[in-house]
């Protein structure tokens, strides 16, 4: 093994007899350079860019979320608040009341989503951070705060007087169609005190509002929500947390966290983070494979040595061991470079936003061990299979010759 190995290394650092040789080999080792970096840039940009994607969610969803296992709304009593208080690993807790309604500002006119919150939302959620126009609720019932898209839409400004209402409608539960249609519908109004945004999407759907005005619209009674959004504490286990409210509301609920409030996002994220992987690995493959045409023709340019290792008691099997090594150590060494060229690229790229998405928003990148690792294993193992199978064309017609 050791005979094998100086040898690689001695085959590998020094030129060959041929100028030709030099220049391939030195292709051969460039393509493991490139491959390795490219591959570890596609990485750390799709890191960056699902990182980028959800840091939105963390404005909106709260750590976890509680839903009725059945239904739309179940029953929070007090003993359950009690207990829900009690959890060392929860900070605190929001009684959520959600529907579908149909909303209407002078002529204008849409559907979205009224979510109404108890005044201890705005410590589940830094509601401070989505506010870009006027105020958070106070607690008046009158209140509402609605997305930018829904306000856009509805040509609905920030109120400063009670004198422009926001009138929300939902379907009274029943069978058939009254003959007046007004009558089929429960109404409530609002003045629209504050503008939120969070994306494009949840800000052309949510129109926040008191808990109190959403349980009247949907006549509900006070012991009834339809989520619980809990925030935690940073060092909590939230499958551990998950078990525990389960145990409080005797597994009539379903507890979710973040990621899989978000699941559809995580999906498409993954997927293409996969679709990337495979095709910057499958170009990583092209480019490996002039790993082991180098190690063809170093085997034919050394035809007179490995004649004199044979005829000096060296044996096949380790004559094949050098030229693995000998590639072995080109894609170790090759993806080692890569990686630090990449590092240093992507180190660039967040201190000087090399790549911009807009004049003031540079292109997002995260650098990660896993990233590190999936690209040193891949490259490496592709190297060394090139490298056994280039090594497997020394046989013993070659050394009689």
């Amino acid at each position: 093994m050791k005979f094998s190995y100086y040898i690689a290394k001695r085959y590998l650092f020094s030129p060959g007899s041929s100028n030709a040789i030099n220049i391939i080999t030195g292709i051969a080792a460039a393509g493991v350079v490139i491959g390795a970096m490219s591959l570890f840039l596609v990485l750390c940009g799709f890191a960056g860019l699902k990182d980028f994607s959800l840091q939105f969610s963390s404005y909106f969803d709260p750590d976890l979320k509680i839903f009725p296992a059945n239904g739309k709304t179940f029953v929070f009593a007090d003993a359950q608040k009690e207990k829900l208080t009690d959890l060392k690993s929860v900070v605190s807790f929001s009684e959520i009341v959600e529907e579908r309604v149909f909303l209407k500002f002078k002529d204008k006119q849409k559907t979205g989503i009224i979510k109404g919150v108890d005044t201890n939302y705005k410590n589940v959620i830094e509601t401070d951070s989505i506010i870009i126009h006027g105020e958070w609720l106070t607690g008046n019932n009158a209140q509402v705060v609605a997305g930018l898209g829904i306000s856009r839409e509805l040509g609905m400004g920030v109120e400063q007087v009670y004198t422009n209402f926001l009138n929300i409608y939902v379907p009274k539960p029943g069978k058939g169609i009254p003959k007046d249609p007004s009558k089929a519908f429960r109404k409530k109004s609002g003045v629209n005190i504050g503008m939120y945004s969070v994306n494009e999407d949840l800000d052309k759907k949510y129109v926040f509002s008191t808990i109190g005005l959403a349980r009247e619209l949907l006549a509900l009674p006070n012991d009834k929500v339809t989520n619980v959004e809990l925030k935690l504490t940073p060092e909590s286990d939230p499958e551990s947390v998950k078990n525990d409210i389960l145990k409080i509301f005797d597994n009539q609920v379903i507890v979710k966290d973040r990621v899989q409030l978000n699941d559809t996002l995580y999906k498409m994220l993954n997927t293409e983070n996969l679709a990337a992987y495979l095709v910057i690995t499958l170009i990583a493959i092209i480019a490996l494979f002039n790993v082991a045409g180098a190690i063809i023709m170093m085997i034919i340019d050394k035809r007179k040595n490995i004649k004199t290792l044979h005829s000096v008691g060296a044996s096949l099997q380790n004559i094949r061991k050098i030229f693995l090594f000998q590639g072995s150590l080109m894609t170790i060494l090759g993806t080692l470079l890569g990686l630090l060229l990449g590092f240093i690229v992507i180190t660039c790229q967040q201190q000087f936003g090399l790549l911009m998405i807009t004049p003031t928003l540079p292109y997002p990148t995260k650098i990660t061990l896993v990233s590190f690792a999936l690209v040193f294993f891949t490259i490496t193992i592709i190297g060394v299979i090139a490298s056994l199978l280039a090594s497997g064309r020394i046989n013993q017609k070659l050394v009689n010759f």
